[in-house]
């Protein structure tokens, strides 16, 4: 008999909840095919939770997600609400508390998604993002000083610590080595400038890689460098690992190449811990209840979520799947583009399931 996984669903705001609905419909026909079980439990955190109450996130949140093998998001963010109060309070918050210190995000090119990049198809857009994902800048350290005056000073302060630095880093090299393509793990930084905190990471990237990695061949670009070839050459890069600031920018720009938010992926990964699987993508508040939001990222997503914990043949088949439709079905990406509604689209990967 199969295992049983339980999983928290924050469908959170706007579009969340329809894209969800998606996801959860491939993963249970994924779950009957394959033999196992899947038991969902709703959390209402988001916009409309935080107007009714006035709690953005229960203090125990954390500690209540920690019971459940994983979380699945929607998305956060709600056109009555002040931003950064929501993404705060509910995304950075739950990535802290349990600490999910790697952002996880698949660059793929699906067949039949258009990308702006000339003359460049699936077969070159195939790479991962190893985002550190609990430090750095997004930590808040600093503060303001006269503020409101015209001598107002505003710091903001980069902060690693060794451990942060190496766990990440080994986490990127493990997957490579697992990945098994072009093994070959790329460091994003910017050691011209930022001399002290990347000086750290390209120490300890070459230290480890040396050390314990043979197998992994060691390239490094600055982050200005790494923008440019990921435009120009994204073929070069195989799995590309580095801090919060940059992972942030440089996966939003790998996700348009891609085809855009509504097919991008990510993970929020405690290897030791529970792990919270999400759409790039915002909650798209003006398409809510239209039934016209692309849902594949989140479908995306769910395959992420049951390669992450172990159902590695049920991950393929969603994957396989996807590529089925974006090559066979859908007419674009875009909101009410597809040639199909978001359940539609839902069926039809749930299908090929």
């Amino acid at each position: 008999m199969g295992k049983t996984y339980n999983i928290a669903v924050i469908a959170g705001d706007g579009t969340g909840p329809e894209v969800v609905a998606e996801g959860k419909k491939v993963l249970l026909a994924a779950a009957d095919k394959f033999g196992f079980t899947i038991n969902f439990e709703e959390f209402d955190y988001g916009g409309d939770r935080y107007l009714r109450t006035g709690e953005v996130l229960p203090d125990s949140a954390a500690e209540e997600m920690k019971q459940f093998d994983s979380i699945f998001l929607g998305a956060i963010g709600h056109p009555d609400v002040k931003p950064g109060i929501l993404e705060k309070g509910i995304l950075l918050r739950l990535r802290f508390e349990l600490d999910q210190y790697i952002n996880l995000r698949p660059v793929k090119l699906y067949p039949g998604v258009p990308t702006p990049l000339k003359d460049k198809g699936p077969e070159h857009i195939d790479y991962v993002v190893v985002r550190e994902n609990t430090g750095g800048l997004y930590t808040g350290i600093g503060g303001f000083s006269m503020k409101g005056t015209s001598d107002e000073v505003a710091v903001q302060s980069m902060v690693y610590n060794r451990k942060q630095v190496e766990r990440c880093l080994k986490y990127a090299f493990e997957y490579t080595r697992k990945r098994n393509k072009r093994k070959t793990l790329a460091l994003c930084g910017k050691t011209n400038v930022l001399t002290y905190v990347y000086d750290l990471w390209e120490r300890a990237f070459h230290e480890i890689g040396e050390q314990k990695y043979k197998d992994i061949k060691r390239e490094y670009f600055h982050v200005d460098a790494t923008c440019m070839w990921m435009v120009k050459n994204p073929e070069w890069f195989d799995v590309i690992v580095t801090g919060n600031m940059f992972g942030d920018i440089i996966t939003d720009l790998g996700a348009i190449t891609q085809g855009g938010m509504g097919i991008a992926a990510g993970g929020n990964i405690n290897p030791e811990g529970v792990s919270m699987f999400e759409p790039i993508g915002g909650s798209a508040p003006k398409y809510t209840g239209k039934n016209i939001i692309n849902p594949l990222a989140s479908i995306a997503c769910g395959g992420m979520m049951l390669d992450h914990l172990g159902e590695e043949k049920a991950a393929l088949a969603i994957e396989n799947a996807i590529v089925d439709v974006t090559a066979n079905k859908l007419k674009d990406m875009g909101a009410g583009r597809m040639g199909y509604s978001t359940t539609e689209v839902g069926d039809l990967v749930a299908e090929r399931i």
